[in-house]
């Protein structure tokens, strides 16, 4: 019996110093601090079509998705969060201009011609 408890008791301290519990863990807290514009045309002209847009005084080039395929298979481009003046143009016409505020991991939907 006590042969038995001996064993039972080595088998119990092999496996919890077998477990990972006092290793170091990495942890990410937080998220990141970025929002996203996702380009959208609602009528559809400018579909599968770059346009060019500036956030305050920075320019990016942007590829603009269908209303209907947005939420699926747009792509989002990130931005910094806050208070922005967001401009954007085709060939030199101003398809949208306004004052947008960017909340952290918001996605802002520019709703195009």
């Amino acid at each position: 019996m006590r042969n038995a408890f001996r064993i039972f008791a080595t088998l119990a301290i092999l496996l919890l110093a077998g477990c990972r519990a006092h290793y170091p863990v990495a942890q990410q807290s937080g998220k990141d601090d970025v929002a996203y514009l996702l380009f959208v045309s609602t009528s559809g002209q400018l579909h599968k079509q770059k346009v060019f847009y500036t956030i305050d005084d920075s320019g990016y080039e942007a590829q603009v998705v269908k209303q209907k395929t947005s939420n699926r298979r747009g792509t989002q481009y990130t931005a910094p969060t806050g208070n922005h003046m967001l401009t954007v143009t085709k060939d030199g016409q101003t398809l949208y201009s306004k004052r947008v505020f960017l909340s952290q991991q918001e996605v802002k939907i520019i709703n195009l011609p």
